[in-house]
């Protein structure tokens, strides 16, 4: 079935409350293990048919922000929200302290019943009438940036489509579309400050109402992070500053010597070569019909799988005036089907796009045997593990898209990796010290923003541009506002991901084995427990960094 085709229509909540509370009750009353997990799995159905409707809304929301149908939908998925959650939280407390626990998580998975307490820490209904308004502020941040309307040489761009002009070989055009791009964040950061001024309050009083010291402990369990810790992050972050930092560092160096400057400048930064980035060589329709051509060469599994993704039209790519910015996959657990959207724009990260969502979405695919909400995806930073390595497993075929220029894709890939690995720790490094410190005014948080960047970003060099070089760049990065904790989550699948380069060079057949391994059991375990299954190194493992090192800087300096 087509996506045009699925149908949406809003869960009456009080028709949901009824039928979840009863079934709750079998549960509490059921006589064996049998018969509560029968229960449970008519719940599940139940909680399978809601997630599938918030997610038809959000897609069509977010592919025209200006339709006023599903924009006053998702303003009803915003209040009605935690409402669902505090049914969920009623149906998680009568399986937590189930007397069958034991035989339930045998069926379940002991990963299951940890995340039910961890959701059962970071919700009470005390706390609804604040998350409706986080969920508010998160959605009035999102408009503001898709309302971007930007005249550049008498154009109107979006901010997603100014992206070809950052990365024209012109100097002067690089800077005139960035300095254009940044006005609008000057222009709005009264705004923007003000949005997450709220943000970061309601979220610091949301987790002192839940027993906690302050939102980091909160933002843990949140993303239920259920077998590392803050510690054992920062000991990532100085794995990174220690070895990442230095190599990236010079890479900066070698592109500045390349592109003939005297000095790299925030608008040279995406800019690799003096003749150009490599960028794909068609429009949307030429890349989708080839990416079907790479993916029916790849292998069986993933020649099923995007055919089916073509067939029911569970892509949507271009970038048009009113759609969100960014691209995601999410997944419609009642038609078992996965959606990839995103905004393509003429450069190389429409086929990082391609190959990235498409990780996600082909591990959604894999495991769509699960009938468990919860369990559909894993964790975060598992999840990001699929997507960055489906981008390594499709090297072969940049042919394709590049055709000369897929030498130069590779060099900007990797060393790209490479270089977004301080980036992620910068973000991390700045969540953690904002919810450590939740009254700092918005000047304060942009200092240690800027702070931050010197340490972990050396070669930023802002000069002509005054709200990047006061600590402003990110106002820009949405999963600050909208899914806060985040981004380690990229940092930590990087280090995975690069561990199956190392193995797809020494043994590609192995590599993908592992891989569909990791795919296929879907969100049935932690992250630790999925990165021992893939055969891989736990990135906060003393010697895990350095250990991925020398291959890629060996094969940055050869190539």
């Amino acid at each position: 079935m087509k996506f045009s085709e699925f149908k949406y229509k809003r869960p009456d909540y009080e028709i949901i409350k009824n039928q979840m509370e009863n079934l709750i009750e079998k549960i509490e009353n059921s006589e064996n293990e049998s018969q509560q997990y029968e229960n449970i799995l008519e719940i599940n159905k139940i909680r399978n048919h809601i997630f599938s409707m918030k997610s038809i809304c959000y897609i069509r929301h977010t592919i025209n922000t200006e339709d006023t149908y599903y924009d006053s939908e998702n303003n009803y998925w915003d209040e009605q929200s935690p409402l669902y959650e505090e049914l969920d939280s009623k149906f998680y407390k009568a399986i937590v302290n189930s007397k069958f626990r034991v035989k339930l998580e045998e069926r379940l998975t002991k990963h299951f019943f940890n995340l039910a307490e961890n959701s059962l820490k970071s919700f009470s209904p005390e706390i609804i009438e604040d998350l409706q308004e986080e969920n508010r502020l998160g959605s009035q941040y999102q408009k503001l940036i898709a309302s971007a309307k930007i005249i550049f040489e008498n154009q109107e761009y979006n901010l997603s489509g100014l992206t070809p002009l950052s990365l024209n070989k012109d100097r002067e055009i690089r800077r005139k579309s960035l300095e254009a791009k940044y006005n609008f964040f000057k222009e709005n950061e009264d705004k923007i400050d003000e949005i997450f001024d709220k943000l970061v309050k309601v979220r610091d009083k949301i987790s002192k109402k839940l027993g906690l010291n302050n939102f980091v402990e909160l933002g843990y369990i949140r993303m239920d992070r259920t077998d590392y810790n803050p510690e054992m992050v920062a000991n990532f972050r100085k794995q990174v500053k220690e070895f990442i930092v230095p190599i990236a560092s010079e890479l900066y160096k070698n592109q500045q010597k390349r592109l003939g400057i005297d000095t790299l400048r925030y608008y040279d930064e995406k800019f690799e070569f003096e003749d150009g980035n490599a960028i794909p060589k068609g429009d949307a329709e030429w890349i989708l019909k080839n990416g079907s051509r790479m993916y029916s060469e790849l292998s069986e599994e993933t020649d099923d799988f995007f055919k089916f993704m073509v067939e029911n039209e569970l892509l949507d790519l271009k970038t048009k005036a009113g759609k969100a910015g960014g691209g995601y996959c999410d997944y419609i657990s009642e038609y078992k089907s996965p959606f990839i959207f995103s905004n393509f724009n003429g450069t190389s990260g429409d086929i990082d796009v391609l190959t990235h969502e498409a990780g996600h979405a082909f591990q959604a695919y894999r495991s769509s045997w699960i009938e468990i909400p919860e369990l559909n995806f894993p964790t975060y930073e598992s999840c990001e593990i699929h997507s960055m390595s489906m981008e390594f497993f499709t090297w072969p075929w940049m042919n394709l898209f590049f055709e000369e220029d897929a030498d130069k894709y590779k060099f900007s890939h990797l060393g790209g990796a490479i270089k977004f690995l301080p980036y992620g720790i910068t973000v991390d490094a700045f969540q953690h010290e904002i919810y450590e410190n939740p009254n700092l005014t918005p000047k304060e948080r942009k200092d240690i923003w800027r702070k931050l960047e010197k340490q972990y970003l050396p070669h930023k060099n802002y000069e002509g541009c005054e709200i990047l070089e006061n600590g402003g760049w990110w106002f820009q990065q949405s999963h600050i506002f909208q899914s806060p904790f985040y981004y380690i989550d990229y940092t930590l699948a990087q280090m995975c991901a690069l561990q199956f380069w190392k193995k797809m060079n020494e043994n590609r057949d192995e590599a993908w084995k592992d891989y569909l391994n990791l795919c296929d059991v879907g969100g049935t375990k932690s992250f630790l427990e999925l990165v021992k299954l893939s055969n891989l190194i736990s990135p906060f493992e003393d010697g895990c960094v350095s250990s991925v090192v020398a291959p890629i800087e060996n094969w940055l300096k050869e190539n």
